[in-house]
């Protein structure tokens, strides 16, 4: 009988200088950004939607990083913080001393802002990550859902995926064009949802999938990232409707449409 369990790992956190090695653009709205330096000894990511902070030079040209204590984080005081923001480590080499980080470009947030002029040399800081979820290796099929923001950590899943699981995959993006290279083998389908000028916040695309949705066979774990609310609204749907046990999703809201919003968990 299967166990389904999960894993949660708690890592020393590090604060890492580092700058800009080279950019790739992935797709029209999607730039890649490779980071590297000496700082990047040791870092590791193990579960395929860790997060790391990254943090952004303040108003006036610096890196105000926290640090560390029995209570969390704590910023110097008197100094600016550093804006920061979470991403998913898309890949990482330490041997050649990198680490890759895909931006979704949109609006004017300061996150993509700096993404869309980086340029080899410009420094970053690079916190994390703090823990790690291991999911259950075990499950015989792997539901992954999410918008464009979370197709990094889709590809890192999709790269870890158990031997013996399948794989479903609903991605939400903009247009046809941001379609990307993802591992797909007999295991692993992947449907593209493409909003073609809808607005990501209350676009339905995603929480359509379950209106005529076949549960596979065996068990099934539900990994869902997207706008706050909607990840929040289609776990609810997962374990109302569909009697999905809670340890089988993991929701997360990657972004807020209001601020005020609270994160999927």
């Amino acid at each position: 009988m299967a166990l389904h369990e999960h894993q949660l790992l708690r890592h020393t956190v590090k604060f890492r200088p580092l700058q800009v090695l080279r950019t790739e653009e992935i797709t029209p709205s999607m730039r890649r950004v490779v980071v590297g330096g000496p700082a990047l000894e040791g870092f590791d990511s193990p579960a395929p939607d860790d997060h790391v902070k990254l943090f952004f030079p303040n108003a006036a040209g610096d890196f105000v990083v926290p640090t560390m204590t029995e209570h969390g984080p704590r910023y110097p005081e008197g100094q600016e913080p550093s804006p920061a923001r979470d991403y998913t480590p898309r890949w990482w080499d330490l041997e050649a001393g990198e680490l890759a980080i895909d931006f979704v470009l949109h609006g004017d947030g300061v996150a993509s802002r700096w993404a869309a002029n980086a340029q080899p040399g410009d420094a970053i800081a690079v916190g994390g990550p703090r823990g790690s979820h291991i999911t259950a290796d075990d499950f015989d099929t792997y539901v992954l859902i999410g918008d464009e923001t979370a197709l990094p950590a889709i590809a890192r899943w999709l790269e870890q995926l158990p031997e013996n699981a399948q794989a479903q995959v609903y991605v939400e993006i903009p247009e046809a064009e941001d379609r990307q290279a993802l591992p797909e083998d007999e295991r692993i389908t992947v449907w593209w949802l493409e909003r073609n000028g809808f607005d990501a916040a209350s676009s339905t695309l995603l929480e359509d999938v379950f209106t005529d949705f076949e549960e596979p066979d065996g068990d099934t774990f539900y990994w869902i990232a997207t706008e706050s609310r909607r990840a929040r609204m289609m776990r609810k749907y997962l374990e109302g409707h569909l009697g999905v046990p809670k340890e089988w999703i993991r929701s997360k809201g990657y972004w807020k449409a209001h601020a005020d919003e609270h994160e999927g968990d």
